[in-house]
């Protein structure tokens, strides 16, 4: 049975795609099978793994829809063990169009449900926002891991998606849990970050990741070459960061 982990945060800019992406492409390099659900309309995941978002005919959208088969919405990538289902800008639209439909909270769980046994973990990269989008990528998972960066604003709008993540839990899925809060962005050299990553720790403690990822020039240049840090330089201090987690989730479950 494969683990469903959602990376949320309403907040953009966080470290939620570069996330989403590289690990899955380190937990496929560990030998575990992965797949990467693309339910952001910026499809960011989807062109960060070098796939061409114009030429994307079947994904997120079809299968929030009930349209096809969640099998027939796979696409390989270049990654070992680690398939997509690729998002295009269409999906803007599926808020609207899912507005009056029953059950329209737990339309991406119905869909991904016979997944489960092909896969040892699949991840879901969220929207920015709180909206439907988010709110079934909840309902469809197992866990949420919350990607935080550790600059000034880190901790505002967390309170706001914890609650949500509490409704969640009470009306669509009790099974939720919190993975873990993942601090992202961290540079040493700043009183700043080493002041956000206290402040984490103080509040939440045993809910932080030990895994911090830090600043690094390699991880924001992959995304452009349509690679994970791990193909675009796995001798990186990115990749190292990413397989740590790797790791720790591995271990965890």
């Amino acid at each position: 049975m494969g683990k469903i982990i959602a990376i949320a945060n309403q907040k953009g800019g966080v470290g939620k795609t570069t996330t989403s992406v590289n690990l899955a492409a380190s937990l496929g390099v560990l030998e575990k099978k992965i797949l990467l659900i693309d339910a952001d309309p910026q499809a960011n995941a989807t062109s960060g793994l070098g796939i061409n978002v114009e030429e994307v005919e079947t994904g997120t959208y079809q299968l929030l829809e009930h349209s096809i088969k969640a099998e027939d919405a796979i696409m390989k990538t270049g990654s070992p063990n680690l398939d997509i289902i690729p998002a295009h800008i269409d999906l803007v639209a599926i808020e609207i169009e899912l507005v009056d439909q029953e059950k329209r909270e737990s339309m991406l769980k119905d869909a991904i449900e016979p997944l489960r046994d092909l896969y040892d973990f699949i991840l879901i990269d969220c929207a920015p926002s709180l909206g439907l989008l988010t709110l079934n990528a909840l309902t469809a998972s197992d866990s949420v891991i919350i990607p935080i960066q550790c600059e000034y604003f880190a901790l505002e709008g967390l309170g706001k998606l914890l609650n949500t993540i509490k409704s969640v839990q009470k009306i669509h899925n009790n099974k939720l849990d919190i993975e873990g809060l993942l601090l992202t962005m961290y540079d040493s050299r700043l009183r700043l970050s080493n002041q956000v990553v206290e402040e984490v720790k103080k509040h939440f403690d045993e809910m932080v990741f030990e895994t911090i990822i830090q600043r690094n020039v390699r991880l924001s240049e992959a995304p452009s070459y349509g690679e994970s840090i791990i193909n675009y330089d796995a001798s990186s201090k990115g990749a190292s960061n990413y397989l740590s987690l790797a790791n720790e989730i591995i271990k965890k479950n």
